[in-house]
C-alpha cells in the first residue's frame, strides 16, 4: 500500500536503520547555507539515489545574513536569497528545494535561485558561511 518511503528530522545513523528495514526514496531535514550538518549525509544519500529535501533552505524564522552572501547576490544582480537557493542547487544533484512562499514577489524571487550561474569562486566564498 506504501509505494514511497521518506524520513524527516533523521540523523544519519537513523536513515542507515530505516534504510536497513526498507527502501527510502527521501530524507528530509533542516538544511541550508548556514546550517551544514548533514553535508555528509548529503553525499552519501546521492550516490544512492535518494533525495535530500531541506527544510528552512533560507534559514527559517531568521531569515540567511551575510557579507558573503550579500556580495555574491549584488555581483549577480539577484537576491540574496535567490543566491542561497542556487546555492543549494549547485550543491547536490539529489537536493530538491520547496521554499515556503507567502506572495508572488517571493514566488518570483525563490524561482530565480534556479536560473542562477554560480561560478568556482562564488561557490567558495558561500561553502565558507557554513564552516
Amino acid at each position: 500500500m506504501i509505494r514511497h518511503l521518506g524520513v524527516s528530522n533523521a540523523t544519519a545513523d537513523q536513515v542507515a536503520e530505516a534504510r536497513s528495514i526498507a527502501p527510502i526514496v527521501c530524507v528530509q531535514n533542516m538544511y541550508n547555507l548556514a546550517y551544514r550538518h548533514d553535508d555528509p549525509m548529503i553525499d552519501e544519500l546521492a550516490e544512492a539515489g535518494i533525495a535530500y529535501v531541506p527544510f528552512f533552505p533560507l534559514g527559517g524564522f531568521t531569515p540567511l545574513q551575510s557579507d558573503a552572501l550579500s556580495a555574491v547576490a549584488t555581483r549577480l544582480a539577484a537576491t540574496p536569497m535567490s543566491v542561497a537557493l542556487a546555492w543549494l542547487l549547485h550543491r547536490s544533484a539529489n537536493i530538491l528545494l520547496i521554499p515556503g512562499t507567502a506572495s508572488s514577489a517571493h514566488l518570483r524571487e525563490n524561482a530565480a535561485g534556479a536560473g542562477i550561474t554560480l561560478t568556482e569562486d562564488d561557490l567558495a566564498a558561500l561553502d565558507k558561511i557554513g564552516r
